[in-house]
């Protein structure tokens, strides 16, 4: 069986000319990032995929964090689970082990870790036990891990205020509508994922890295390391993401699609690690407030629903609600076992 699926996936999935964008002016607020924005709508319609260069976030800081995230997934099994998402709470944060997570009703072959905004006790949505809002977990054996993910966090969510204004100049919004409506205080999560190589794991049970999906909230910036494994479907046709040095890897999410009725469609990815190694990869999801009640924008477009496209055949256009209805009703699916204990 491993055998036929290493023959689709050399055989069926080609390179992929994904747009590389320089966002600098977009960093420095400077008149270029009128031109920057018309570049993020072409990628946007095209692929719902683009790179960003220029983006201002400290590579020492990726290079340490990637350093240290290896040093926690090579520890042993009884050190990792310390900080088992079973020990996170309402509050989905620690670690979980391969297999664990679900992408479609089926084990992904991953292992990773949780993290989001740092909240005490005393925060509000936490006084509340609203899901999703909390602590983070970290290993006591590796104190940097903990340092260098608060910043990177902080890092990333600078970058993701600015991406979102380019994004809303890429609809010929003003540049703070996303801000103004839903991510003044947004709900950001961060996840650390190892992907052990496909080749030692029984493929009977292991189809994927992770399945065939799309992200649930606005935009998803993702950092790769070198090893490759991501692949994009455009034009229902599976293409590679190949790694690029020092830059990161965007794709909208599924309110995104709903906001602008299809005219940015949140776009189906997999990963499938065909290399040798462990790969490393670092998802940042910038959402909207989990309380944000989600409408469309006044887009002069009609709606383009690509039901029948996606993998599970539904309507992110059906949807009524706050992004934490939408949010909780995902992952729910992904974690069944820790989801019927917490929400």
């Amino acid at each position: 069986m491993f055998q036929v699926t290493s023959i689709i996936y050399n055989s069926t999935v080609k390179k992929m000319n994904i747009p590389i964008i320089d966002i600098s002016s977009l960093i420095s607020k400077t008149e270029e990032r009128y031109q920057v924005a018309q570049k993020i709508r072409a990628a946007c319609c095209e692929y719902g995929f683009f790179y960003i260069i220029g983006h201002g976030v400290d590579e020492k800081l990726q290079l340490e964090l990637e350093t240290v995230s290896r040093d926690f997934f090579a520890l042993d099994n009884q050190e990792k689970i310390k900080i088992s998402m079973s020990n996170g709470g309402k509050a989905w944060r620690g670690y979980f082990p391969v297999g664990d997570e679900l992408t479609s009703g089926l084990a992904d072959l991953k292992e990773g870790i949780y993290f989001g905004s740092e909240l005490d006790s005393n925060h509000p949505l936490v006084k509340s036990q609203i899901p999703l809002h909390g602590a983070n977990l970290f290993p006591d054996s590796l104190p940097k891990l903990r340092e260098l993910v608060l910043k990177y966090i902080e890092a990333m969510t600078n970058l993701g205020h600015s991406l979102m204004s380019g994004i809303a100049l890429s609809l010929d919004l003003e540049e703070s509508y996303f801000a103004n409506r839903y991510t003044s205080d947004p709900l950001v999560l961060f996840r650390i994922f190892n992907y052990p190589p496909h080749c030692d794991r029984d493929p009977a049970k292991y189809h994927w890295g992770v399945g065939e999906h799309t992200d649930y909230g606005l935009l998803t910036i993702l950092r790769q390391d070198m090893n490759g494994g991501l692949q994009v479907k455009t034009k229902s046709s599976w293409r590679e993401a190949p790694p690029i040095a020092n830059s990161f890897i965007c794709n909208i999410g599924d309110m995104l699609d709903r906001m602008t009725k299809g005219y940015y469609l949140s776009t189906p990815h997999r990963v499938f690690n065909s290399s040798p190694n462990n790969r490393l990869s670092f998802p940042f999801f910038f959402d909207p407030n989990f309380n944000a009640e989600i409408e469309q924008i006044d887009l002069q477009v009609e709606i383009r629903d690509n039901r029948e496209e996606r993998w599970d055949r539904s309507s992110v256009h059906e949807f009524r609600g706050t992004y934490g209805d939408y949010l909780l009703a995902k992952v729910s699916k992904v974690f069944p076992d820790l989801s019927a204990r917490v929400i």
